[in-house]
Formats: structure tokens, sequence, C-alpha cells
């Protein structure tokens, strides 16, 4: 792994996470009024969050040089592709509950919100117990090779958001209603406060996404374990998540052999990290970047060139190994919700 050092004073991070808020804070200004986003909207906030992600590796070029810069790169390269993955599972999560379109956006803002939270504990733990125990990096290593085969082999495996331990708890211990009420996460029914059932989806969502977390932080880590660089990149590419999945929400089966590539990076990352504590040693940024965006150009354009037409005839539409993604509103049968 890039070990790279270099003092980040306390005022950068205040004036960074100050940044963060901020661009979190006009999202949430321009979405107040809740209504439904359209593709061209999306597409035009993917483009400004991809330009602040990219324009922050140019200040670090600025500040501390190529180096550093390529590691943010590569960084936010990898988190960014590993950020489609959760689209799919975000189209899942609401065509379960049939989530209207209006009310997608505030559970997606509140979810980025938790995702953040939670990358930063497991950014700073993982980089420290990789500091203090080598054979940390071998067990990481393990952990991501084992999840890009099974990312490989199982990703037609269904997604039961109403089997997920954490939402079970939830519905079990707080008083909830099972109907939406507006875009609130607590109502009053019969006079008492209850959760509707937009609650019960973001804690879906916050729930996948923390297994999300762990795969995309230790992948980041195997590229480096400068903190302030895991962050930046993790928090680039996630705070792009929800502008993301209004883009690709209506595309994703052109993308059926995404995860492939998304396979093949977590191996790399795996393998990386493994070798790092070898006589082998940390490979070269600029072979990782080079890794990372053949891979990514290859899976995607693999992708849309098989499912250019829309059609598979033996396939029923949909490419070998593409998740079976419920039209919107749709409720699987027998749900109770």
């Amino acid at each position: 792994m890039n070990d790279l050092t270099f003092t980040v004073p306390l005022w950068v991070w205040t004036a960074v996470m100050a940044g963060i808020v901020a661009m979190l804070a006009v999202d949430l200004l321009a979405h107040r009024d809740g209504h439904v986003i359209g593709f061209r909207e999306a597409a035009l906030w993917s483009g400004g969050w991809i330009a602040a992600g990219l324009g922050f590796g140019g200040v670090l070029m600025l500040w501390q040089g190529g180096e550093v810069a390529s590691t943010y790169y590569a960084g936010y390269l990898i988190e960014k592709a590993l950020s489609i993955d959760n689209v799919f599972v975000f189209a899942l999560v609401f065509s379960f509950f049939a989530v209207p379109d209006a009310y997608q956006h505030k559970v997606l803002f509140w979810g980025v919100i938790g995702a953040l939270g939670a990358r930063l504990v497991f950014i700073f733990v993982g980089a420290e117990l990789l500091r203090v125990f080598f054979w940390t990096a071998y067990v990481f290593g393990a952990f991501l090779i084992w999840t890009g085969y099974k990312m490989a082999v199982s990703k037609d495996s269904e997604v039961h958001p109403d089997r997920n331990p954490v939402v079970r708890a939830v519905r079990r211990i707080v008083p909830t209603d099972p109907r939406f009420h507006g875009d609130r996460f607590v109502t009053r029914v019969d006079g008492r406060r209850v959760a509707t059932l937009l609650l019960v989806v973001l804690v879906a969502v916050e729930a996948t996404d923390l297994i999300f977390a762990v795969d995309s932080v230790a992948a980041v880590l195997a590229i480096t374990t400068n903190t302030f660089l895991v962050w930046t990149a993790n928090a680039f590419a996630v705070l792009g998540l929800r502008s993301l999945y209004f883009c690709l929400s209506g595309l994703l089966r052109r993308f059926a052999y995404l995860h492939y590539g998304l396979a093949v990076l977590l191996v790399f990352a795996g393998v990386k990290l493994i070798l790092s504590e070898t006589p082998v040693g940390k490979l070269p940024i600029p072979l990782t970047l080079s890794v990372i965006a053949v891979t990514i150009a290859v899976s995607i354009g693999w992708s849309l060139l098989a499912t250019r037409g829309g059609t598979d005839e033996s396939h029923d539409g949909r490419a070998p190994g593409s998740p079976d993604v419920p039209e919107p509103g749709a409720r699987p049968p027998g749900d109770d919700l």
C-alpha cells in the first residue's frame, strides 16, 4: 500500500469538512420542495459533483505534488466505481417499498450523511489497524478477494430489505405505521408518535450501505493509509451518490457486466494490500490508476455493447448476471408492509 505521509493542518481538515457541509446544504436547499428529479437535472448535478471531486485532486497537486494527487485520484476512481453498485441496491430497496419518486431524494440525502459518518469511523479504525498490526493487511486483503469473488458469482442473488436484521429490529422496537405520510420520517397516529414507512426505508438504505462501506474503505486503504486522502476520496465520491442514482436508475439493465469489473477491482485491491507486506512491496500508483481506469472502461463498454437494442433473446432482455430490478412502484407478492 502507499503510506504517503504529509502534515495536514487542523485548519485544512476544518476547511474540507466545512466545504462538504456547505455542499450538502446547497443540495438540501435546492431540493427542499421535494420535486421529482429528472434525468437532465440529475446529470447536471452529477457533473457538478464529479467536477468538485476532480477539482479537489487539482488542489492536492498544487499543494502536495503529483504523487499525492495521483493517489487521491486512484482512491476516488475506485470508490466512484464501487458506488455504482450501491445504485443497484437502492433501486431494489425503493422498488420493494414502493417509495414515491418525490421522497427518494430525502432518503438518499440523509443516507449520504450516515454513509459519510460511517466511512469516517471505518477509515480511522482501519488505517490504525494497518499501521499497528502488519498482519491486518493479509486479513483485509483476503476479505477483499473473497468479496470480489462473491460479487462475481452471486450478483444475481436477491436482496430482501425486510429480512435485514437492523430493519426488523427497528420495526420490532419502534412503533411503526406501515404507510407513507408525505416525506416525514416520524408522525402522529391516534395521538402517539410513530415511525413512518419512510423511516424504515432510510434504515434499510443505511444498513445496506454499511456493508458497502466496509468493502469500499478497505479497497481505498489498499491504495493508501493516509487518512486524509482516503477520507476525501470517499467523501467526494459519496457526495455524488444521490444524483448518480437518479441518472442511472432507469439504465441499470445496461450495466449488466459492470459487477465483473467491480469484482476485478476488489480482487486487485486485495492482492495489492497483501503484496504491500511482502518483499514485492507496494505497487506503483501509475499502475494502480491504469488498472482501475482500464477495468472500469472495459466492463462498462462490454455492458453497453452487450445490451444495445435493449434485448437479449436468451435471457428475456437481460444479460447474464444482471440483477432483477423491479419496476418502480412494484411490490413483491406477499408484502405485508
